[in-house]
């Protein structure tokens, strides 16, 4: 069996992330500088869910990789927002390190309300 040296969700990153469409501004404010790259449905508690569900062997993650990104295209390229490093962490203040999978919707949600009122649309 192989022994990985990195975390697992690290291998599944660094294959997607070569299609990821990164904006060139913070989706809330317009900021430009420092920019990240959010997941509203989280990658590790994605992946292990779905290592769970179709009971894989983490160990054999780089044979299944291209599965997972497959599987859950939407998840890792669809909703997705680009925001500045404050927004950002900010939103993690709020949902947490790995936010759960059901809070998905609400982080859109958050991330609309932010928008509306740096925008005084609230």
């Amino acid at each position: 069996m192989p022994k990985l040296k990195r975390d697992v969700v690290k291998y599944v990153r660094d294959k997607a992330k070569s299609k990821y469409a990164k904006g060139s501004s913070c989706e809330i404010c317009g900021e430009t500088e420092q920019l990240d790259f959010h997941h509203f449905y989280s990658l590790t508690p994605l992946l292990n869910q779905w290592l769970t569900k179709n009971k894989h062997n983490p160990e054999y993650i780089q044979a299944l990789r291209d599965d997972f990104i497959e599987e859950h295209h939407a998840e890792l390229y669809d909703h997705t927002v680009t925001l500045c490093h404050t927004h950002h962490l900010k939103l993690h203040s709020i949902y947490g390190k790995d936010p759960g999978l059901g809070t998905a919707k609400k982080q859109m949600r958050w991330v609309e309300i932010q928008r509306e009122k740096h925008n005084g649309m609230v």
